[in-house]
């Protein structure tokens, strides 16, 4: 009798403690469930602090203007703030230097002008940085030609009187270069080539000082970018000759190109936003598609014409194929003004 009750007790036990390792099991499962389920809502939580954006050129420089200009629309966008954080130098190499070597969390994004992915790596021994293999296309922010200008008081009204001035003249014409090796400068050499003008090349520091060159004829003209050269065309103090844009500009439409005069010339800058490489796809996916908007935006879109910067929606993918043509471009424009790796 003993043993038959001691049975029936231990038979319940063993029940009791089968059921106890069933619910046990069905309630960690349950929580590895919550927890795969979470991790999507963690990717679209980002951006869940201030993110940061590399501009390699100081304070005060076209890039920064516009990159700023960017960065509060995205900031208003994502309740987070992006804060830019200048890093100038050389080619932009301390700033694209920095960016690659930052975590790929999505937290850290490069505002990348043209000169720093065509012309620094062609034109430095040791960039410090691959855009291949370091960098994660995001999207392109506008594209922004060149303006070739004169001194309003000089007697050269069209670029076909400067090319005649330039070959009449050899080394006679001075052409002020805002800072050497840069996408203004040498515009500036390879029309100068496609032309047949022998100009006097001068370097300075920047736009800022070519610029000032110009207005006190020191020199007799100059290329430059939309953003360093509009307010004085709007205020009559230099002569537009052509803008390097394949078409005429909105807003500038008495300007020629300067595929008018010379055929099949065209050069442009333009800016764009990068990542470390392995950043989150869903991150490059957001960011992308939040600039797309911004910069469409109208009053984003009349500031950035007051600049003379064009926006350029579109994809990670579409930006890649744009740059490969552009660094394409300016190799074999490197490679035909004979510059050398420094």
């Amino acid at each position: 009798m003993t043993n038959s009750i001691s049975g029936k007790t231990l038979s319940r036990r063993s029940r009791r403690a089968c059921l106890s390792r069933l619910v046990a099991g069905t309630l960690f499962a349950a929580v590895l469930a919550a927890g795969a389920g979470a991790g999507p809502a963690l990717a679209q939580a980002w951006p869940g602090k201030p993110v940061r954006l590399i501009v390699p050129f100081p304070a005060g420089a076209a890039p920064d203007v516009i990159a700023r200009l960017v960065a509060d629309r995205l900031g208003a966008a994502w309740g987070q703030a992006v804060f830019v954080e200048n890093r100038p130098g050389a080619g932009g190499i301390p700033g694209m230097a920095a960016l690659v070597r930052s975590p790929a969390d999505g937290y850290t994004l490069g505002f990348v002008p043209a000169a720093v992915v065509t012309l620094t790596p062609e034109l430095y021994k040791n960039p410090q940085f691959n855009i291949d293999t370091e960098l994660t296309p995001v999207a392109a922010i506008g594209t922004s030609p060149m303006m070739v200008v004169v001194n309003a008081s000089s007697d050269i009204k069209t670029l076909a009187d400067l090319i005649a001035s330039a070959k009449a003249q050899p080394g006679k014409v001075n052409f002020a270069a805002a800072q050497t090796n840069s996408v203004p400068h040498l515009t500036g050499e390879m029309l100068a080539r496609a032309t047949g003008m022998a100009m006097y090349t001068v370097p300075y520091s920047g736009s800022a000082t070519a610029t000032t060159a110009l207005l006190s004829n020191e020199a007799v003209m100059t290329v430059d970018g939309l953003p360093a050269l509009t307010q004085y065309v709007k205020a009559g103090k230099f002569r537009a000759l052509a803008v390097t844009s394949k078409e005429r500009l909105p807003g500038f439409d008495n300007i020629p190109t300067a595929g008018e005069t010379v055929k099949g010339f065209e050069s442009i800058g333009w800016f764009s936003v990068y990542a470390p490489a392995g950043t989150p796809a869903s991150v490059v996916a957001q960011v992308n598609q939040d600039i797309n908007k911004v910069i469409q935006a109208p009053d984003l879109v009349a500031r950035l014409a007051e600049l003379g910067v064009y926006p350029k929606p579109g994809s990670p993918k579409a930006l890649a194929e744009f740059v490969q043509g552009q660094r394409a471009a300016w190799k074999k424009a490197v490679a035909e003004l004979g510059l050398q790796p420094q």
